[in-house]
């Protein structure tokens, strides 16, 4: 059997598993979609997200290398956000998850809730 210890780097634990969060893909999708965006302009395009989960999410990404904050010297200041290179690149494998789940939300819908009623 294969095992999937912590010994050193891992791929799926150490970049697979923050983007499989909650909002990391809607944020991305976003960002593709719509371009460089004000960080409000984020928020209102998902809805649902919170300030700070938005931030802790932004700032994971930004670590990582996938989204980039540029910072306006403006009075207010102006922070925008946008795809790098490697978000960019990221992007078609998550499309075709997306895609999937498109193509199969119908059914695992009828399957959580036949799995509910018993």
């Amino acid at each position: 059997m294969k095992k999937f210890e912590t010994s050193g780097y891992c791929p799926v634990r150490d970049v697979i598993a923050p983007l499989g969060d909650k909002w990391s893909i809607l944020i991305l999708t976003t960002l593709k979609v719509n371009g460089k965006l004000r960080f409000n302009e984020i928020q209102r395009t998902i809805g649902d997200v919170s300030q700070r989960m938005l931030t802790v999410t932004l700032r994971s990404m930004e670590a990582d290398g996938i989204v980039r904050r540029e910072i306006y010297a403006e009075v207010p200041p102006r922070v925008e956000y946008e795809l790098t290179e490697l978000g960019e690149c990221l992007f078609p494998h998550l499309q075709a998850l997306v895609d999937w789940a498109e193509n199969n939300m119908n059914t695992i819908m009828e399957n959580r809730s036949n799995y509910y009623k018993t």
